[in-house]
């Protein structure tokens, strides 16, 4: 063989079409049994097209990464995103706590950045929430008077903008559902935060919308060249169960036809198991996801996430997680310990007293969330959550193994 010959070989050995498989990602199997996703170049070239119609990345932006790129999000809008426009992306070498995170963006100060709800909602609480809560006159005029609480939370806003290094123009949050507690002092403060939606085997964004186009509680608009449809439950209900087809749906799941065929048809049509709808605007709301939404007795849609996020409000709550017991709205709660002792005094009480403040402390908990609850979705029980719960490495708790 002559080296012409070689070298004719070896071009087409590397000759790569779109739809070959480019990557397999692992779901964080929140469910269950984690499922690895194969996603061809073809996928992830029109997720970068995607997202770049929506978040106008260009090369003179500075990306402050703190999410796995195991993270479909990650890879694909904080990755491979810049990696094309030509921005910047810095790491951090340590665990992305809080304190971590901001020392960063003093250092690097991102344009822009990437999240998951947690994150920005653990931020909120210890930075914006505390300070209002700190003189009981601000966290009543914060609470009962709508114009103080906006004034309120735009000076918040310069000072987390502050606190982010100052150049922050998009920060996106993705992942899992956001706060409306969180997102409503988000759009008041005026900081520049973007939303989506979507999930690892659509590489990942399905839905998304940009700083200054967001609206509490919904997920932006479908993005470019995808179909969707709604498959209701019932002919009763609002809401129905996503499907999508486009350019950037997986081509299965990893050596495993059985469940790739339970959410991709042949058509193309993959099932995100998702419950929402659209409204006459276009904007898409997701609510929870079907396997987890609990029927009440009168037939109607009890979400847990959206109990959830009534339960997280909560200045010393850290993570909740509702779900159903014998046709009864029940919740798990894990309480920030560290501030539940600076309110009392550990070393003068005994463990009784200890034990009966956290209990009087849940049933609170309970009464005042289900004030703000329909009278079907009311919580009946409160559990003490001891233990962290068990988490998936984009901090979504892994529901199956707590229910």
């Amino acid at each position: 063989m002559n080296r012409g010959t070689s070298l004719t070989t070896a071009r087409h050995m590397l000759t790569i079409k779109e739809d070959d498989l480019a990557s397999i990602i692992y779901t964080s199997g929140t469910t269950g049994q984690s499922k690895g996703v194969m996603l061809t170049h073809k996928n992830l070239i029109t997720q970068i097209l995607q997202v770049q119609s929506i978040a106008n990345i260009r090369a003179d932006d500075k990306f402050l990464s703190i999410l796995p790129l195991a993270h479909t999000y990650e890879c694909s809008a904080g990755f491979l995103v810049p990696f094309a426009t030509g921005a910047s992306i810095y790491y951090i070498n340590k665990p992305p706590s809080p304190k971590i995170i901001l020392a960063a963006m003093q250092k690097v100060r991102p344009t822009c950045m990437l999240s998951v709800p947690l994150v920005i909602e653990k931020i909120y609480k210890s930075k914006v929430q505390a300070e209002f809560n700190k003189k009981r006159v601000v966290k009543f005029l914060y609470e009962n008077l709508a114009f103080v609480r906006k004034k309120l939370n735009r000076m918040a806003g310069k000072k987390l903008q502050e606190s982010f290094g100052g150049q922050m123009r998009l920060f996106g949050i993705g992942g899992a559902k956001l706060s409306p507690f969180v997102e409503e002092f988000l759009l008041e403060a005026d900081f520049p935060y973007a939303i989506g939606y979507g999930m690892t085997e659509t590489a990942p964004i399905i839905a998304a919308a940009a700083p200054g186009l967001t609206k509490v509680g919904t997920t932006g608009i479908i993005a470019p060249q995808i179909e969707y449809r709604f498959k209701k439950l019932s002919e009763a209900s609002r809401d129905g169960e996503l499907h999508v087809r486009g350019p950037n749906v997986m081509i299965g799941y990893y050596k495993d036809s059985l469940r790739t065929a339970e959410v991709l048809d042949d058509d193309g049509w993959l099932n995100t198991g998702d419950l929402g709808y659209i409204d006459e605007n276009g904007v898409l709301t997701i609510n929870g996801r079907s396997k987890n939404v609990i029927i009440s007795s009168s037939g109607e849609n009890i979400y847990p996430e959206a109990v959830e996020s009534v339960i997280n409000q909560n200045p010393l709550v850290l993570d909740s997680l509702v779900y159903e017991v014998a046709h009864k709205v029940v919740a798990k709660i894990h309480l920030d310990y560290d501030k539940f002792d600076e309110d009392h005094n550990i070393f003068q009480a005994s463990d009784s007293v200890l034990h009966s403040n956290i209990l009087s402390l849940l049933e609170e908990i309970r009464c005042t969330v289900n004030t703000q609850l329909s009278g079907y979705s009311k919580i009946t029980k409160v559990i003490e959550q001891c233990e962290p719960f068990i988490k998936t490495p984009t901090k979504k708790i892994k529901r199956h193994l707590h229910i």
